[in-house]
């Protein structure tokens, strides 16, 4: 066969799977409003950046007339391209074939790239939108998925994996998102379960709906399984886009600086007045932050999750930092089982990927109540602890108001080894609030007055004046100094500067043992 022959069949053969699995299941995908496999990666990826990767792939199941049902590319798209000018690897389920279901060669191709990302420290990025496995292969596809699970915890910590379920993710499906960084929802149309509504129904008769069950919303405020909510298709890749722009293509990068237009000196006025004079009234923490970082731009992670803690991206005259922040607007910023765990995973990844941590006090303690002893605060909270005492990144703190009691050190006190610890003049740092302690303290006095509000009311200003400041733990050491708030975000940017070089040695070991 000539060479233009052969080239005219090579180009036919491309054409061929690039319609995946025909024009009919195209259409059928956009009638449902999602975009298929290949216009995901094309708004994904910079233009004209795509290499793909096993456009031939055929599975080789024989059972079940599949020997008589091969599609090229096998219903997953796989490849390269650069965001920004930076290498990414990316693979794209493709609904239209098969849809979407998991077989042995599929499994191949995604493990190619995932392995690829690993040896040349670039971020996997993963579109999901399958049924689950291929029940035709049987136990081969499980297989399949559990290679998948394996690399996923190989490239842990080392590459940044971001997972974006545009579709169903049924089954062992789900248990590779769930062990990627970050997991980024569609609203309407991505659900995520290990069993679906049909055999809860069986099994214990609860009526259920795909969305109650598993939709954006219900993992992204009720189970915290996903980390980003999207309007549509084409807002949830911007998003990606914005959330790697923080982060470093692998953990021996440091993170991406871009130049910023916001005056690194700027002194910021509002902030004198954004804490109410009564120390029991909420604010919105998230103004404070937005207040200090450049631009007043913040990516919150888990933004409808855990609610009393803060978590997200922001820069510091241009480096990207990490922010956590207590919320007293949601349950006064305490900590409870849930915010906990939310703060520990995003400090955790923070440190795997050198970025800086920030971290906004105002914290009264932890949640009581039996609910939380029972469900485990106390292991849960230590997570928070733990990952707070592991993470070696540059470690600044500010306490803008309360601090009370074990939730003090956990919320990256000097003793937990912060590199930086700032106080407002409105910090209060305690065993606990004035309220609990004076009751406490001077309980005798109390119940032996005659006017025992009146004797209550006396100790509590007593006692705040002596102890609920930041003075004493300025005297002590544990806050390097107490700042004007308007001068956070200068003074901030000046600390960071001194630890960008930070070095600190650890105990050798294979890993620790996290409260999980």
């Amino acid at each position: 066969m000539p060479m233009d022959e052969k080239i005219k069949e090579l180009r036919e053969k491309k054409k061929q799977a690039s319609l995946g699995g025909g024009k009919e299941r195209i259409t059928a995908q956009h009638e449902k409003g999602k975009l298929t496999a290949r216009e995901r990666i094309d708004l994904l990826l910079d233009k004209d950046s795509f290499v793909e990767l096993d456009a031939f792939a055929l599975h080789h199941c024989t059972d079940f007339g599949m020997e008589k049902k091969r599609i090229l590319g096998d219903g997953v798209v796989t490849g390269y391209g650069r965001i920004d000018g930076r290498l990414v690897y990316v693979f794209s389920q493709d609904f239209t074939v098969f849809g979407g279901s998991l077989g042995w060669k599929f499994a191949e191709k995604i493990c190619k790239v995932m392995d690829l990302a690993l040896k040349n420290g670039a971020p996997l990025i993963g579109l999901n939108d399958s049924g689950g496995a291929r029940i035709q292969e049987g136990v081969i596809s499980l297989g399949g998925y559990a290679e998948i699970f394996f690399r996923n915890v190989m490239a842990s910590g080392v590459i940044p994996q971001i997972s974006a379920v545009m579709g169903p993710c049924a089954g062992g499906a789900v248990y590779s998102p769930a062990m990627t960084d970050f997991i980024f929802m569609v609203k309407g149309s991505s659900h995520m379960f290990i069993t679906g509504p049909d055999v809860i129904k069986a099994v214990t008769g609860e009526k259920v709906t795909f969305e109650q069950l598993g939709g954006a919303m219900s993992h992204n405020q009720k189970s915290g399984v996903a980390h980003f909510a999207a309007e549509n298709e084409e807002h949830c890749i911007e998003y990606i886009k914005t959330l790697l722009s923080y982060l470093p293509s692998n953990n021996l990068d440091d993170p991406p600086r871009i130049e910023t237009s916001d005056d690194p000196n700027r002194m910021d006025e509002e902030l004198v007045n954004i804490l109410p004079d009564e120390s029991d009234k909420p604010y919105d923490m998230k103004e404070v932050i937005k207040h200090v970082v450049d631009n007043s731009e913040f990516l919150e992670v888990h933004e409808h999750w855990a609610r009393n803690i803060v978590v997200g991206f922001a820069r510091l005259d241009g480096y990207p930092v990490g922010v956590i922040g207590n919320q007293p607007k949601v349950l006064a910023g305490t900590l409870d089982i849930a915010s906990s765990t939310k703060g520990a995973r995003f400090v955790r990844f923070c440190d795997a990927f050198n970025i800086p941590l920030l971290t906004f006090v105002d914290v009264p303690g932890f949640l009581p109540g039996t609910k939380q002893e029972h469900g485990g605060i106390i292991k849960n909270g230590a997570k928070l602890l733990y990952a707070y005492c592991e993470a070696n990144v540059p470690k600044m703190t500010v306490i803008t108001r309360k601090a009370y009691g074990g939730a003090y050190d956990v919320m990256c006190s000097k003793h937990i080894r912060a590199d930086i610890n700032f106080a407002w003049p409105s910090a209060e740092l305690a065993v606990m609030g004035p309220d609990g302690a004076v009751n406490i303290i001077f309980r005798k006095e109390i119940q032996a007055a005659k006017d025992a509000k009146k004797k209550v009311k006396g100790l509590v200003t007593e006692y705040r004046e002596k102890f609920a400041n930041p003075y004493i733990a300025a005297e002590m050491g544990y806050i390097d100094d107490i700042i004007e708030p308007q001068e956070t975000r200068p003074r901030l940017i000046n600390a960071l500067y001194t630890l960008l070089n930070k070095r600190e040695d650890r105990p050798a070991k294979k890993h620790g043992n996290i409260p999980l």
